[in-house]
């Protein structure tokens, strides 16, 4: 059975749990979920110290940028949602993440959830479903009218860094649609709100 799980948004006030869940090295390689906010040049000049001051400095500059999700008061997992417009890698016309329309890369009512990331742990346990909910349920409370995401269709293990991106299954189980498909295995999913 699993535990209740409560997600709140990442704000100033959580970003210790944030490092607590990224642990020291940030996450995916020290990444501390900059990767489609940094364009790819900048990025690979920075360490994971410039990663995680960048971040934090974003979280610190308005509007959350993700949401948390935690057992009790101990953070598990980590959703980051928002405007594509914040998300300039996301948005490039070399990505399978690309939107459909380009005038959606900076319309602020065309918001993405674009990465995952969960405690070791606690991975495989079904939480993703959840966090994707709370992902939606956030992005229409925050005038969101389109929530898309791009998801991987299969990995070779079910705790995969892969599925950093979200999978398949907890998209189209949350009700998303393929709107493009530009690359096998990693379809472009729609919700409309």
């Amino acid at each position: 059975m699993l535990e209740e799980l409560k997600v709140l948004p990442l704000t100033s006030d959580r970003w210790s749990d944030f490092e607590t869940l990224f642990g020291p090295s940030g996450a995916c390689y020290g990444c501390w979920c900059t990767h489609f906010r940094i364009p790819t040049s900048d990025r690979k000049t920075m360490d994971a110290g410039a990663k995680k001051a960048f971040m934090q400095a974003r979280v610190a500059a308005g509007s959350p940028p993700g949401i948390l999700g935690y057992i009790d008061e101990r953070p598990i997992a980590w959703a980051q949602v928002g405007p594509r417009s914040e998300l300039p890698q996301w948005n490039s016309p070399k990505t399978v993440s690309r939107p459909l329309d380009p005038a959606d890369a900076d319309d602020g009512s065309v918001w993405a959830v674009s990465c995952f990331f969960m405690n070791s742990r606690d991975r495989g346990k079904g939480y993703s479903h959840r966090m994707l909910s709370e992902a939606v349920n956030f992005a229409k409370a925050s005038g969101a009218r389109i929530l898309e995401g791009c998801p991987i269709e299969r990995t070779k293990q079910s705790k995969s860094v892969g599925l950093y991106v979200g999978s398949l299954r907890i998209f189209e189980a949350a009700g998303f649609s393929e709107v493009a498909k530009r690359k096998d295995g990693r379809p472009l999913m729609r919700l409309v709100l």
